[in-house]
């Protein structure tokens, strides 16, 4: 998997389209156990530059333009992450994936994970809830 440089990153985290040699880290980017943090990682770099320019700018005293800036990012965030699954989506699109193909893949690494929690379970307490189970 190849990654992005930091200034293909910077990009991408504009919404720009990775080259085809990131393909498969898009779709990862998407769908690891961490992508919504990944997500508001990507979401903080473009409200930084917002921010620190209407805290420069506005007039007024500095904690009333903090508390302005910093209600403004809530609710930036507040959005984002309301279109989290549709921002992956369109990400794992521009990377020339299917529709849906970042949810499908969380699916099946959840269904994986559910399994092996499953198979530790038994493993642990399959005997005694066999006992139970014949003694009622």
């Amino acid at each position: 998997m190849d990654r992005p440089n930091p200034f293909r990153w910077l990009a991408y985290a504009f919404g720009a389209r990775l080259p085809e040699r990131h393909r498969r880290w898009v779709l990862h980017d998407v769908t690891c156990r961490t992508w919504w943090l990944r997500h508001l990682a990507r979401t903080t770099v473009q409200l930084v530059p917002l921010v620190a320019l209407l805290y420069l700018v506005v007039p007024g005293p500095s904690w009333v333009r903090l508390g302005a800036v910093a209600s403004g990012a809530v609710i930036g965030y507040f959005y984002s992450m309301v279109y989290v699954v549709e921002a992956s989506e369109t990400r794992v699109m521009k990377a020339g994936y299917p529709v849906g193909a970042a949810a499908a893949t969380r699916e099946a690494r959840r269904a994986e994970q559910h399994v092996d929690a499953r198979m530790r379970f038994d493993e642990l307490y399959g005997d005694e809830r066999s006992r139970e189970d014949r003694t009622g």
